[in-house]
């Protein structure tokens, strides 16, 4: 398996990456260590998590994801795991994080508070890969950038990145690290999958040219683009979209509508056929898309049972030439921006 570098870091990842969002609710201890093992085996070498996880975020939950990670490390050798996770972002903007009373922010306290906590559940002295779930546009960005460098000359952080930013955050964040000789945020982890491409409108130009790395999450759009929601309307209760068209909060559902609508759907029976075609699953063809592009360092996968992972991790056998590339690319040309 080829590895890439994260950034102009010392990070040498696989090109897929095990997400664990699911893990201690939508996969209990016992099946979070079996999907752990089973990447770990494959050769995955990249782990990515965060304080929030599990998902959806709760205060009764939160942090238990991390807790199972760092007791499934504890039978691993630490330097052959590349360990990521992220802080939580502010509470003033769409979301208010079920954590510290609602008053997370991305400053000196609270991601103090947070590294140390994280560091705890983890059961390590350091992370790899410490990231800003989401911007903080009250907090100086000077702050928050001086903060994370003080983990970093600390050993309690190798790196660190963004995620869920902007062209402007991520490149106004790195010319603050440039003036001040702070470290720099070497990656930034975006949505990005073929139902939704923003990232090659700014975000692929500015990795490029600055040499930081994209970390795209959710390939299959959610598990939209493994096709299940195109074979019924009468979606089961244990698929993630359709718990959230049945969601009161009212944010909530507006992902479900973003994710699920006619374009998304339109979009997919498309993809199903050239997938066909190529008889391969759609899972591996959406995988295989977001590892493609020279910018992206490594993709973000989930999973809530080992089988999943199987079309996934077939991914990492299959090249997309330039003839499949067009033929994807006329999908998007013919419905454009499906979510958005």
């Amino acid at each position: 398996m080829k590895h890439r570098y994260i950034g102009k870091t010392g990070l040498r990842v696989t090109p897929i990456c095990l997400g664990t969002m699911t893990f201690g609710t939508g996969a209990d201890k016992k099946e979070s260590f079996a999907i752990m093992d089973k990447a770990y085996n494959r050769g995955i070498n990249f782990f990515d998590t965060a304080e929030l996880y599990p998902v959806p975020p709760s205060a009764h939950h939160a942090g238990l994801t991390e807790t199972i990670i760092g007791e499934w490390m504890k039978e691993k050798p630490r330097d052959s795991i590349i360990l990521a996770s992220k802080v939580a972002g502010a509470a003033n903007g769409w979301f208010v994080p079920p954590i510290r009373h609602g008053l997370t922010a991305a400053d000196r306290f609270h991601m103090t508070k947070a590294l140390d906590a994280s560091l705890k559940k983890l059961q390590t002295d350091y992370i790899d890969l410490y990231q800003v779930h989401w911007p903080d546009m009250s907090v100086p960005i000077e702050e928050t950038l001086e903060v994370l460098d003080g983990f970093v000359k600390a050993g309690k952080v190798r790196y660190i990145g963004t995620s869920n930013d902007t062209a402007y955050g991520l490149s106004k964040a790195n010319e603050v690290s440039r003036f001040k000789n702070l470290s720099r945020y070497e990656s930034i982890q975006n949505n990005f999958s073929m139902l939704n491409r923003r990232a090659l409108d700014e975000i692929a130009t500015l990795c490029k040219k600055e040499e930081i790395s994209l970390l795209p999450y959710s390939p299959l759009a959610g598990g939209v683009l493994t096709g299940k929601y195109n074979k019924t309307k009468l979606y089961p209760l244990e698929y993630r979209f359709a718990k959230y068209l049945n969601n009161k909060d009212s944010r909530v559902r507006a992902q479900a509508d973003r994710f699920l609508n006619t374009k998304t759907l339109s979009s997919v029976d498309k993809y199903l056929d050239i997938a066909k075609e190529y008889d391969i699953s759609l899972t591996t063809l959406a995988t295989a898309w977001s590892m493609h592009f020279d910018f992206v360092a490594s993709t973000i996968i989930g999973a809530t049972n080992t089988t999943q992972l199987d079309d996934t991790f077939a991914a990492l056998e299959f090249k997309i030439d330039d003839e499949l590339m067009k033929k994807l690319d006329a999908v998007h040309n013919d419905i454009l921006y499906p979510m958005g």
